[in-house]
């Protein structure tokens, strides 16, 4: 159960948008290391609960996960997730010259994701479907400039088997135009 836990956590957590662009010309995002700080909430208690236990474990991973974890996310060009004393889950994702020319939110997102965007003043409307696994969500992006953006999505995953409802607040930030070189293990995909 912690696992699949854990699992729906870190997707949760990865759906910030599903590869969301901006439509509007006076929405940009620079190339370069983003950090992307996300809070998760869930309307059902239990499943609450469950997500706050499962991320204050994140740290106590046994190795043969945290490799697990760390492959993962470095195959999209993220580093392991962590989490702040306030609860929010941070990573950072390097944002290519490619993907800042599409505006291109740096998400992480695996699996088979459709997104529809719809340009609104200062951001954009955006939706999201994936089929592996299997979630949606809508929400907002609001940008600050072109180093910053703030997110609200709602999320329906069934990560864990069922439909379940959780609500992402994501902050992003740049925080230089240089990315860490990629490891051997972000060549391969999992």
């Amino acid at each position: 159960m912690k696992h699949s836990l854990l699992r729906l956590t870190l997707l949760t957590c990865a759906a910030l948008g599903s590869q969301a662009q901006a439509a509007s010309p006076s929405a940009t995002i620079k190339p370069g290391l983003w950090q992307v700080d996300s809070k998760m909430a869930s309307p059902d208690a239990a499943t609450d609960n469950a997500m706050s236990m499962v991320l204050q474990q994140l740290g106590n991973l046994p190795p043969d996960q945290r490799k697990q974890l760390e492959s993962m996310a470095a195959s999209r060009g993220m580093a392991m997730p962590t989490v702040g004393t306030d609860g929010a889950v941070r990573v950072t994702a390097c944002v290519t010259p490619d993907m800042a020319a599409r505006k291109q939110i740096p998400t992480g997102q695996p699996g088979d994701c459709t997104s529809k965007n719809k340009d609104i003043a200062g951001g954009m409307q955006v939706s999201f479907t994936c089929a592996n696994p299997k979630s949606s969500g809508e929400g907002k992006v609001m940008f600050s400039g072109d180093q910053a953006f703030s997110m609200q999505l709602a999320v329906t995953t069934s990560a864990r088997g069922t439909p379940e409802q959780v609500n992402v607040t994501s902050n992003g930030k740049w925080l230089g135009a240089t990315c860490p070189a990629p490891s051997a293990a972000s060549a391969q995909k999992p």
